[in-house]
């Protein structure tokens, strides 16, 4: 190769870096190690099995516009469609808590987040995770345009992404068209939303398939795990 004259199979690949992509709006590239990853798929999995035949499993959930493509379960609180609010019982059984050890890592990546904007600084410390989301992607799935708009609380959201790479579409506040814009997500990235960007439309239009690393333990699709406070 001549130095200097750049070629096909040498194209520099741009720099991941922690960056605010808007106020409000953090972007953590790598920020959960592979055997963090690969620890989280294993205590996802073990919990949807665990929650098997009760009113809290696994489900790919029905709206106003059909069955989602994505299978999702809750803990700490859950959020029923059909009755449009989150509960802490269903039946007499309560929703299994949202493990310690999520709540410390999920605490910790908002500090790292409030770092780089001053929206979501006011929340270190003070941050109560009472609903974690488990979100599973199948290949091929998709989710449209939507806003987290149940909890009384404002909050940020911190959003966790493990297995195929996809496309994270982060909107604006008052409808779901453009102006929008596409970040591609890779396992192991995380995405902290708050302050003005709380109330954003998002979606995940698009996932990668045959992208998950070899050792993030899961062999295809996407594993998205959302933390937020439920309450002021």
């Amino acid at each position: 190769m001549i130095k200097g004259v750049p070629t096909l199979f040498h194209t520099p690949l741009p720099a991941r870096q922690p960056a605010q992509i808007k106020e409000g709006l953090v972007f953590l590239p790598e920020a959960l190690g592979i055997s963090v990853q690969a620890q989280l798929v294993h205590e996802a999995r073990e919990y949807a099995r665990s929650l098997q035949r009760t009113p809290f499993a696994m489900q790919r959930p029905h709206t106003r516009t059909g069955q989602m493509k994505v299978y999702m379960y809750q803990l700490g609180r859950h959020w029923g469609y059909e009755y449009g609010r989150y509960t802490s019982e269903i039946e007499g059984q309560s929703v299994p808590p949202v493990p310690k050890h999520w709540v410390t890592l999920a605490q910790g990546l908002l500090a790292k987040a409030a770092a780089l904007d001053e929206a979501l600084a006011a929340w270190v410390g003070h941050y109560r995770i009472e609903a974690a989301l488990v979100n599973f992607y199948p290949e091929g799935a998709s989710m449209g345009m939507h806003q987290d708009a149940f909890e009384h609380s404002n909050a940020p959201v911190v959003s966790l992404s493990i297995g195929d790479e996809a496309i994270f579409r982060a909107g604006n506040n008052e409808t779901r068209t453009k102006p929008y814009e596409d970040l591609r997500l890779m396992s192991g990235d995380v995405v902290i939303f708050g302050g003005p960007s709380r109330a954003m439309f998002h979606g995940v239009p698009k996932l990668f398939p045959d992208t998950a690393p070899s050792d993030c333990g899961l062999q295809s699709g996407r594993i998205n795990i959302t933390f937020r406070q439920v309450e002021v």
